[in-house]
């Protein structure tokens, strides 16, 4: 290599360098842009020799950006994404034909001239002089390929994509000191396999692997000659000779190109004449570009591993190192979605809920102990137009859900039951749960201040026949919203607030729950489908919460090395003991086996959920789990505009929309599918004690849960209302009210609606 000699003047290459970026640059710039007058080009000479010098010395190359695929867990293909879609290839995997066709019709005389031809720049300002403007350049392949680095570097930003390509003296100046550097530092060959994989060929192809499988799709090895000559003769003006659109313009440009190569002597005249008279004979393959072309319905699931990569500091300290990583591409992501389980959820919503109906449903399958998200989907499709949404109804905002994620009702007090059966309350825990009752006028919070009910807010229950007093495992399966309001006024509101800490429960929006009564017993508060998922395979897990996760590895290809990133882990910490998980996961089995999940119910495995509804019944939900796979339905509008009474979903009429009557069964469907084939592990149930008929003075409505208390004094009603039928499948009939006679008034013991 050359160095300075020692009294400081320059070597040899360097002194031809500044030979050639002092000599030729007049000639060059006025081949290359249009100057009117000759007193530019004088300005131009007398200042360049201080501006090459003052160049940085190496030409910054950024990686090229490539495309991106995106698989799901058994290796297939969800969805290619890209910024530039862009394959990039080793020479030797190119046609000899294109590289012939792009180095006689761009740069002939390539082989033998250095980072500037001298013989070409005084050809081009004949033919521009002649003409009276600029009909020819004189830019060689080098310089073309200084140029789209340049613009690779500026990516999107339409400001640095202007500073790259405006034509000024400052930036040939640059172009050619970066354009000797190059041919310094590589070989022709190398420089020629760079052009051929940076240089755009229009349809959204850029380098010539992406544009040979958009024109011809087949590989660029596979190109022939007329083939290769067409795709050469495009790169000059990418939307003049496209053939896609103007085929007679793009059949002339092949020609020249084709004529070319015989005048350079690469090809035979004859060679040429006969691919001269050949159709084009495209077979065009359509870009496939973005999360709204993925397969099986994992669009939103698609964007949703776009979000973790651009939001997830495992990918960057910035958020414009995130995105760097993203739109330089050339990722192979392997997701944790089962394929599977996506067709099922699919399937399932298919079924239930149509494109066109007033509500949507959204749904999402997670794998307990692990957080994998194995499926997502929901009856909107991913896109712009009707019955279409950008909004992923399964997420967060910030990964690209609704704003506030959806209430979700009566789903949300196994978390305050957890928190009170943490506080040591037993599962056996009775409270009065009268039809309707105010608010406690008090609830404790965690900063010590205690929650007022200074609007003399109340709370009913769903039906005027749920009166208590109650017990746990029967308030769950009736889920009777008086009583969870007691146990929150027992216990107070900052062990729930805890305990969703635990089991990441946050609102749609990413932020805590607000600590009011309303939000923490009846699901007034807005949670996307994953949360809740996710959360309730805290229960699945015997406790143990983890965070949920959408990648399982990532492989990046640079250059011609392939490297592996790192990805985000799923983290787990406990949230509950084992005993109260196994408590939890007793009451909701009860809660499918004979309570409003009964229609949700799997035959075939041990299963447990709960049923949700909110106010003026804008929301129905369920979610449920076996002891390896969790899932969450949502069914409603994203915008709370619709109330489910007297609707049709999915061509069935419902009066009233339960959480167990419309996303009990889109769930059954769903987890049947997922599970098919698959372990049917048991829950560790415990014994909840059955109720006591001869002492327990709770009430219900099965058989033997009596009042003995009648209206205006103490009755029998009991004696009835704990008629022993012998047999324990027996069903009231409706119309029956079994009632007590009391001594000074009505008995209400064992009442049936």
């Amino acid at each position: 290599m050359a160095n300075k000699r020692s009294g400081g003047g320059l070597s040899p290459t360097q002194q031809a360098a500044k030979f050639l970026g002092v000599s030729v640059l007049a000639g060059a710039v006025m081949a290359g842009i249009a100057l009117p007058a000759a007193g530019a080009l004088g300005l131009a000479a007398k200042g360049s020799v201080e501006g090459f010098d003052e160049i940085p010395a190496n030409l910054k190359r950024p990686p090229l950006s490539q495309r991106t695929t995106i698989l799901d867990n058994q290796g297939g293909q969800i969805a290619t994404v890209y910024s530039r879609d862009r394959t990039v290839v080793d020479l030797k995997d190119i046609s000899p034909y294109m590289q012939k066709a792009i180095v006689a019709i761009e740069d002939a005389r390539f082989y033998e001239h250095g980072a500037v031809d001298l013989k070409g720049i005084l050809r081009a300002l004949n033919k521009n002089a002649q003409s009276g403007g600029v009909t020819q350049g004189a830019s060689t392949l080098t310089q073309q390929l200084v140029k789209n680095v340049a613009v690779e570097e500026a990516g999107d930003d339409p400001t640095k994509v202007a500073q790259a390509t405006q034509q000024t003296i400052g930036r040939k100046i640059r172009e050619l000191k970066y354009a000797i550097q190059l041919e310094e530092e590589f070989g022709k060959k190398q420089i020629l396999e760079n052009y051929l994989n940076i240089t755009f060929f229009g349809q959204q192809a850029y380098g010539v692997e992406a544009a040979s499988q958009r024109y011809f799709s087949k590989s660029a090895k596979d190109l022939k000659l007329e083939e290769a000559a067409l795709l050469a003769g495009v790169v000059q003006s990418p939307t003049r000779y496209d053939p896609i659109n103007d085929e007679t313009e793009a059949t002339k440009r092949r020609n020249i190109v084709l004529q070319r190569m015989a005048d350079v002597h690469d090809i035979s005249q004859a060679e040429a004449d006969k691919a001269k008279e050949q159709p084009l004979r495209l077979k065009v393959s359509k870009p496939k570009n973005g999360c709204i072309t993925a397969v099986k319905g994992s669009a939103f699931f698609c964007d949703y591993v776009r979000e973790v990569v651009l939001t997830d500091p495992v990918f960057g300290k910035t958020k414009a190192a995130r995105a760097k990583v993203w739109n330089q591409g050339g990722l192979t992501i392997r997701t944790t979605l089962d394929p599977q389980s996506q067709k099922s959820i699919q399937d399932s919503i298919k079924t239930h809920v149509r494109k066109s109906d007033k509500v949507a449903t959204a749904a999402t399958l997670v794998e307990p102990g692990t957080g994998k998200i194995l499926g997502m989907g929901q009856s909107k499709a991913y896109g712009y137009g009707k019955n279409q949404t950008e909004y992923n109804y399964s997420v967060n905002a910030a990964m690209g859900g609704s704003n506030f994620g959806f209430p979700t009702g009566s789903t949300f007090k196994p978390f305050l039951a957890s928190a009170a059966l943490e506080q040591g309350k037993p599962a056996t825990q009775s409270y009065p749960a009268p039809y309707e009752m105010p608010y406690p006028d008090s609830v404790q919070t965690c900063n010590g201040k205690a929650w007022r009910n200074s609007g003399n807010a109340k709370v009913e229950n769903e039906d005027e026949s749920e009166v208590g007093p109650y017990r746990l495992k029967q308030a769950m399966e009736k889920s009777v919203n008086t009583y969870f309001v007691e146990m929150l006024e027992d216990i107070g509101m900052c062990p729930v607030s805890k305990i969703l800490d635990k089991m990441g429960v946050v609102q749609g929006n990413g932020t805590k729950l607000p600590i009011v009564p309303s939000s923490l017993t009846l699901g007034s508060t807005g949670i996307s489908p994953l949360t809740m998922a996710n959360a309730y395979a805290t229960f699945a897990n015997r406790g143990t919460y983890c965070t949920p996760v959408a990648i399982e590895s990532i492989k990046q290809r640079v250059g011609g090395e392939t490297k592996s990133l790192r990805v985000p882990k799923s983290t787990c910490r406990r949230a509950m003991s084992e005993t109260t998980a196994d408590t939890i996961n007793t009451l909701l089995s009860g809660v499918v086996d004979s309570g409003t999940g009964k229609q949700a119910g799997l035959t075939d495995r041990a299963n447990a959920g709960k049923t949700g509804t909110t106010d003026e019944r804008k929301n129905a939900w369920f979610v449920g789990y076996t002891p390896n796979l969790s899932g969450a339905v949502w069914v409603g509008s994203a915008t709370q505009s619709v109330k489910m009474t007297n609707i049709t979903i999915g061509g069935v009429w419902h009066e009233k929309v339960y959480g167990g009557q419309v996303p009990g069964p889109i769930w059954k469907d769903a987890m049947t599918g997922a599970l098919a084939g698959k372990p049917s592990p048991g829950f560790n149930l415990v014994n909840i004690p059955d109720l006591d008929k001869d002492k327990d003075k709770d009430k219900g409505r099965d058989p033997g849960d009596g009042d003995n208390n009648g209206n205006g004094g103490n009755g029998n009603g009991g004696d009835n209302g704990g008629f022993p039928f012998p047999d324990p499948t027996f069903t009231i009939p409706d119309e029956w009210t079994i009632g007590g006679n009391g001594n000074g008034g009505n008995g209400n013991g064992g009442r049936f609606p």
